[in-house]
């Protein structure tokens, strides 16, 4: 008698199939609890500064990497990065997590896409290896590293007691051009932008941003002796004058302290110039932009290498030359090598080559500073190494993967989410635009509103479920924008006439004046070339990028914004005071935190704990401070004000104070209304974070506005607010120009201009210019044809 087999039961280590989060408080969070499914790919979506980057970063991807690392000795740990337990009661199910962010990479001015990428190590392989002549080896085609000579004694042990002295030289070959030192530019310093010469040093000769003679630079100068700090610079001896300017850092002793003296160029390179310009804080910038005048290198025409390295060539051409080739042009190039003895290494070099073209950056080349990639092309850079990788049930974490992506291009990047997916992989991304979570299989809303009115799940599940939902993300889902019906009529033209930067080619283009005009082009096409290139930050314009927010934890939107300082000064006359006292990074601070409001204890290779200071409960300043009040608040009560509350607050009554109030009056437009005066700016999204810059600078006087993507990090309802903005500034008189992939705002311009028709050598060229009425109705460009199934026309 035979018996019927019992069925099989699951085996237990199939059960964990959800990521599981419960009582998640990360900065705005509210107890938020999800369940979300492995190997899938949820989309998380909300309002800016709903909460979804607190819970996808700030928790999931972050206690990730906190266990991950604590798999690691102590000892390894010490060096690390020490991460902190997010603020959640469980976390359960979590697999390694494989962070790709918008953090734009390294601004290093010696950092190109090709060395942040292992291309340019490949390729220095390769020369050093196939290069004919052979000069050496990879270093010596590399322009970060320089050639060395050195001679002298060395003493070689030849056993117990016995050793012999002999003379050895050293010699290594590096490829950095020796003129420019591998910058690929050298520059020229004018010295009347240092210092004033009719002055003396005590009288504050000298003009460079930092360079006080009240502080330690006081105490160099009056005390090195090199000269007399009473005594006019422009009377100075030629020896005087050298040991200012170009004296090498020299150790000095000035009141038993012992300091390093170095001339004004030496100190202006060091701290200013090695380091990309469009990093450095916006006063100092200016300054170098007054005072250098940067030229391409005639030794090594802005290639960065020693002749030595580019007379070293493969099939005709040499590393500078690979390096600035298209990289969909170079990966032809080397799928063109044949050579057995280098096989794997060709092999590697192909598939990296092929995975820009894969991912839609084969328009870049190698040489290409990664400083200047937008914060879509450094995003995509990063994605590169996990294409074709053979790791499976990973979590991919992305953050706004469409950025900088043109209609067309979303699909190319919505195949490959699937593709990371299908393989077996857990994929999260934090999105807004409805054609990347049209691809979701698990949508996860959060809301309902941002800030402290957001931090709460409104909805989890399928795509149709949050259509019907009822939230602000389903009921604007499906919003298509109409084309404007009537356009205005410009005041004037901008004339751009043979603009052939970067891909450029030699166009020709009358930007209307005094209306919203759209700029926009497939990835790559030379929409930023064209703007930034042509209309030169200057007199009248005021450019507004994509670059981040610099800030620490002490920084907040009142600092930021210049808001604190009429604040300050209000409160000073009102208890007649000095306004330092109400800073709480200066006199007013609280002496046991330091006016950090928390005290900070670092347990070597642990986290740190960061505990509420018991002094002064939190609120940064000294008891004495707090009793001073103006409109019967003291200042912490200001600082944890809305700016909905406090627009009100100094805009009427005895607290009434205009400078601020205009202030707010800003923030309050870009819809921040919601923020809190003194939240850490390191706590906001990135989305709040562009509009932050955004209201600081509409402040400033200028009569045409060049904005780059300002729907970055915008949920769909907040573009609506964004193109008021726009049309407010346009109605009040201003130009302005907006480079943008977004059919709502293409929709609501006054007149576009479209570059393509592909991108890099393919693109360059204006393939339409007028209104969007014609655009939509010609449909001759990939753009009229999104914009024109957009409109539903």
């Amino acid at each position: 008698m035979s018996t019927a087999t019992p069925p099989s039961t699951p085996h237990v280590a199939d059960s964990h199939d959800l990521i599981r989060v419960q009582g998640a408080r990360v900065n705005n969070l509210r107890d938020v609890s999800v369940e979300i499914p492995k190997r899938r790919l949820t989309v998380f979506t909300g309002v800016s500064g709903s909460g979804k980057s607190s819970l996808v970063f700030g928790t999931i991807a972050a206690e990730s990497q906190r266990m991950i690392n604590e798999t690691y000795s102590a000892f390894l740990q010490g060096f690390m990065p020490t991460l902190a337990r997010p603020e959640v009661d469980l976390l359960d199910g979590l697999t390694t997590a494989i962070i790709v962010d918008q953090e734009r990479m390294g601004a290093n001015s010696r950092s190109t896409v090709g060395t942040a990428t292992d291309a340019n190590a490949m390729l220095r392989i390769l020369f050093s290896r196939l290069g004919q002549p052979h000069i050496g080896s990879p270093n010596a085609y590399s322009f970060n590293v320089p050639s060395v000579k050195a001679s002298g004694a060395i003493t070689v042990d030849r056993g117990v007691g016995k050793t012999k002295t002999e003379k050895a030289t050293f010699t290594r070959l590096g490829g950095m051009c020796p003129r420019c030192e591998g910058m690929g530019s050298i520059n020229d310093i004018d010295l009347s932008a240092l210092y004033d010469d009719s002055l003396s040093l005590n009288e504050g000769a000298i003009t460079i941003p930092g360079y006080s003679m009240e502080g330690w630079y006081g105490r160099i100068f009056r005390g090195c002796g090199y000269f007399d700090p009473d005594k006019p610079i422009g009377k100075f001896t030629n020896r005087e004058q050298h040991d200012l300017l170009h004296r090498e850092p020299t150790k000095i002793k000035i009141d038993g302290i012992n300091l390093t003296y170095s001339g004004l160029i030496p100190s202006i390179q060091k701290s200013f110039l090695a380091k990309d310009i469009d990093a450095l804080q916006p006063h100092i910038r200016a300054f170098v932009e007054r005072a250098v005048t940067f030229t391409t290198c005639p030794e090594c025409a802005g290639t960065r290498l020693s002749k030595e390295a580019r007379s070293s060539k493969i099939r005709g051409k040499n590393i500078a030359d690979a390096c600035a080739m298209q990289i969909s042009d170079l990966a032809a190039w080397v799928r063109g090598i044949e050579e057995p003895s280098v096989a794997p290494l060709l092999a590697g070099l192909q598939h990296l080559l092929d995975s820009f073209e894969e991912i839609g950056l084969g328009y870049l080349s190698l040489d290409r500073p990664s400083g200047t990639l937008s914060g879509g092309e450094a995003q995509r850079t990063k994605m590169i190494r996990h294409l074709g990788s053979s790791l499976t049930d990973v979590t991919y974490v992305f953050d706004e993967p469409t950025i900088g992506l043109h209609p067309h291009d979303i699909q190319r990047m919505n195949k490959l989410l699937l593709q990371l997916r299908d393989k077996g992989n857990t994929v999260l991304v934090v999105e807004h635009k409805p054609e990347a979570i049209a691809i979701a299989d698990h949508v996860v809303d959060l809301g309902p509103g941002a800030g402290t009115d957001g931090g709460t799940v409104c909805y989890e599940g399928t795509l149709d479920g949050l259509r019907a939902s009822g939230t602000s993300t389903g009921r604007h889902l499906d919003d298509r924008a109409a084309v404007k019906e009537t356009v205005r009529t410009p005041t004037g033209t901008l004339e751009i006439r043979g603009a052939t930067a970067n891909n450029l080619q030699d166009v020709d283009v009358d930007v209307p004046l005094g209306v919203l005009v759209v700029v926009t082009g497939v990835a790559g096409s030379g929409k930023s070339s064209l703007v930034r290139s042509s209309i030169p930050a200057g007199a009248g314009v005021v450019s507004i990028d994509q670059g981040a927010i610099r800030g620490s934890r002490r920084s907040n939107p009142a600092t930021y914004t210049g808001l604190l300082d009429p604040i300050r000064k209000a409160f000073a006359k009102a208890n007649g005071v000095k306004p330092a006292l109400f800073s709480a990074n200066s006199e007013g601070a609280c002496p046991s935190c330091n006016g950090a409001g928390v005290i900070y204890t670092d347990l070597g290779m642990m986290a740190g704990v960061a505990a509420p200071c018991e002094d002064c409960e939190g609120k940064r300043f000294q008891a004495s401070v707090l009793e001073y009040r103006f409109g019967g608040r003291d200042i912490s009560e200001v600082l944890a004000m809305s700016v909905t509350e406090a627009e009100k607050f100094f805009g009427t009554g005895e607290a009434r104070t205009p400078a601020a109030h205009a202030i707010l009056d800003r923030l309050a437009d870009v819809g921040l209304g919601y923020l809190s005066l003194g939240q850490p700016l390191t706590t906001l999204s990135g989305g709040e974070r562009q509009r932050l810059k955004l209201a600081t600078h509409m402040a400033e006087k200028g009569g045409v506005y060049v904005l780059d993507e300002p729907t970055t990090g915008l949920h769909l309802a907040d573009v609506e607010q964004l193109l008021g903005l726009l049309d407010r500034l346009v109605d009040a008189g201003k130009s302005v120009i907006v480079i943008e992939h977004h059919q709502a705002v293409m929709a609501h311009a006054d007149w576009i201009i479209d570059l393509g028709p592909g991108a890099g050598h393919d693109g360059g060229r204006i393939v339409f210019e007028g209104t969007p009425a014609d655009l939509v109705a010609g449909r001759a460009t990939l753009t009229g044809e999104h914009l024109a199934a957009y409109v539903g026309s």
